[in-house]
């Protein structure tokens, strides 16, 4: 790689890293704000005006205050535990496309860290080591309510990774291809059989889009599919034992989670950066790269917006119910979905 190339790509890291953590900040504040909106409640409005501080508030207070480690846990894998699940959720971000290119100084930026022939490949495997740091930190802990989160979260990411990987089959069947700025690209395109609509996931692949989706709450660990975390029953579950920053860690990495899962359903299903009938010729290099990023970045806080919405709305299932709609309903579904995808592309070959 030249020195120019690698300048490119640190910067783009840096930049993407600090906008990620600066969202996952105030994506805690919106949750709170809507949250307490949903319940005819105030929500933050104490920390700067309307409360628009009071991330950097907790921010300063996790950082503050006293780290207390249990005395019989295992103190190497309570320790890194934290970091385990906030760093793969950080750089799964990395395939991601937030717009096609730009040329800048002379040199063309492709508004992407990483564009690997593997992409969807890389999401599933750098998303799914995660789990890793909860069940470190379940075992760890030496907590039975710990551990019992620790083993629930476990289960439930075997029982919804399948059917999410499963559902994303057919997108790699319509498209042909791994990487994802080449999906988002073919999705530029009309529908022949419907020319008002964009050739988008959610068009040509709607039963894998809800199969995603549903998967995709489970897999974050959201209501209703919290049952790691089940207050009730586990107190905190796995991150009982964790004050301080190490349990913002675990904070943060949940939400980061959430806005690259709303990154990526935006980019498989709903066109990525493409806007639907606009001509990207008409406007310079910049204004077109911006207007990408924009139209990339509404998307995504639509689906993010989702999992606060589905939080204060749906109360969370029952650990039963949890399995039998992984396994008896999405997993099905799923299967269904690339057998019907496959016999209408022999149909439409034949």
């Amino acid at each position: 790689m030249e020195i120019p190339e690698l300048i490119i790509t640190t910067v783009k890291i840096i930049i993407v890293i600090f906008i990620i953590l600066t969202a996952v900040a105030y994506y805690t504040f919106a949750e709170r704000k809507l949250g307490g909106w949903i319940q005819d409640r105030v929500g933050p409005n104490r920390a700067g005006p309307w409360g628009l501080l009071q991330p950097l508030a907790d921010g300063v207070k996790f950082f503050f205050k006293e780290d207390v480690i249990p005395l019989n846990v295992d103190k190497p894998l309570y320790v890194i535990a934290p970091l385990i699940t906030l760093i793969p959720a950080l750089i799964t971000f990395a395939v991601v496309p937030f717009g096609n290119r730009v040329t800048l100084f002379g040199h063309t930026i492709r508004l992407q860290i990483a564009d690997v022939n593997i992409g969807i490949l890389y999401i599933l495997a750098v998303a799914s080591l995660g789990i890793y740091g909860i069940v470190l930190a379940g075992w760890a802990s030496n907590n039975k309510f710990s551990l019992l989160g620790a083993v629930r979260s476990s289960a439930q990411m075997v029982s919804y990774e399948l059917s999410l990987a499963l559902s994303i089959i057919g997108v790699l069947m319509v498209f042909e291809t791994l990487r994802l700025n080449q999906i988002v690209v073919h999705q530029g395109q009309m529908l022949e059989w419907a020319p008002f609509l964009p050739r988008w996931g959610v068009f040509v692949q709607p039963l894998g889009f809800l199969v995603f989706l549903v998967a995709a709450f489970a897999e974050t660990n959201r209501i209703p599919f919290d049952l790691p975390e089940g207050e009730a029953e586990l107190v905190a579950g796995y991150h009982t034992e964790y004050g301080s920053m190490k349990f913002a860690f675990f904070f943060m990495g949940e939400y980061a989670n959430m806005i690259t899962s709303a990154a990526v359903t935006a980019t498989l299903f709903f066109g990525g950066w493409q806007v639907p009938c606009l001509d990207w010729s008409a406007f310079s290099p910049p204004a077109a790269a911006l207007i990408q990023i924009a139209s990339f970045s509404a998307k995504t806080l639509f689906f993010a917006f989702l999992f606060i919405w589905v939080r204060w709305t749906i109360p969370r299932f029952r650990y039963d119910q949890l399995m039998r709609l992984g396994w008896k309903v999405l997993l099905p579904l799923a299967l269904l979905n690339i057998l019907v995808t496959g016999a209408i592309y022999v149909v439409k070959n034949a």
